[in-house]
């Protein structure tokens, strides 16, 4: 074990997590056979195979997952000392980084976010959104303290990632002063043949919706779908339809694009969860987040 090489480690890390040789390369920057020369010279100081062929791909050996399970925890103490380092040494305070699923809704993050960016907290916040399976990845890859979002991570052997369930909420639609007046009256079944704004169904909530449409037998005329919950909402203000979005947010609707609630769904809920790379949480800003979610997702939004 003389010639043992942390970096070596590192390579074979990346490519247990990224599940094959080229991908982990493509992470890395750099060339195939760069990573490839690394993991044998790793597996010969060891003197174990760390992954055996398994189709098209790679799978990690016993010797390769007793591997990784130690060098998940090498480099996760490696973060937390970073961390620790950078708090002592007067580094704009306690850094938090945090990924956001595309399809939570900013208004719900923010929201999630307060206890974090309330005034003394003394915590230096990175936000960085993307795709929801991107996001696991770097989560798995310690790049995140923690990703926010409307689903949890499904059970997977190759990320070891974990649910902290942080509530729920009720859907509420709102719109325009002009489309409550028009459409307020008969909820919610004046939303047949009224034109509304939905997230694409990507969405996990868009599934719900149509869902909540089919049982009281109404059919909506799509007026748009987006992505993007704040340029949904830039559009709903603009008189182009009535949209759903969680309860919590309805002051802010009125207050940043002077949208009114017209009605609530009451049996569609939307839940909300951190995910991390540990079964407990040990990051104080994270604990402050899952500790704060109760009071915003209050049961009656």
């Amino acid at each position: 074990m003389a010639g043992f090489n942390y970096r070596h480690l590192h390579y074979f890390w990346v490519i247990a997590k990224e599940g094959g040789i080229a991908r982990a390369a493509a992470r890395l920057g750099l060339a195939v056979q760069t990573v490839s020369a690394q993991l044998r010279t790793l597996e010969a100081d060891l003197g174990q195979a760390l992954f055996t062929q398994e189709g098209r791909g790679l799978a990690l050996t016993e010797a390769g997952r007793i591997a990784l399970d130690h060098a998940d925890r090498i480099f996760q103490i490696g973060e937390q000392m970073e961390e620790a380092l950078a708090h002592a040494g007067g580094a704009g305070g306690l850094r938090l980084s945090v990924g956001i699923a595309d399809s939570l809704p900013k208004l719900v993050a923010f929201r999630l976010l307060q206890a974090v960016i309330a005034p003394g907290a003394g915590i230096r916040l990175s936000c960085h959104e993307g795709e929801f399976e991107d996001l696991l990845g770097d989560l798995a890859l310690h790049k995140f303290d923690v990703v926010l979002a409307d689903r949890p991570v499904a059970p997977n052997a190759s990320l070891r990632l974990f649910n902290h369930a942080l509530g729920e909420t009720g859907i509420a639609w709102f719109g325009t002063a002009e489309l409550a007046a028009q459409y307020g009256a008969g909820f919610p079944h004046s939303l047949d043949r009224a034109p509304v704004l939905l997230p694409t169904r990507h969405s996990l909530l868009r599934a719900r919706l149509e869902q909540w449409f089919e049982s009281l037998g109404i059919r909506p005329r799509l007026a748009g779908e987006f992505e993007d919950s704040a340029l949904l909402a830039t559009f709903a203000r603009g008189g182009l339809g009535l949209f759903p979005a969680a309860e919590l947010v309805a002051e802010d609707l009125a207050e940043q694009h002077a949208l009114l609630l017209v009605g609530t769904s009451p049996t569609v809920r939307e839940q909300f969860y951190a995910i991390a790379a540990e079964r407990r949480i040990k990051h104080p800003a994270v604990e402050l987040i899952c500790a704060g979610a109760g009071a915003v997702l209050k049961p009656d939004g």
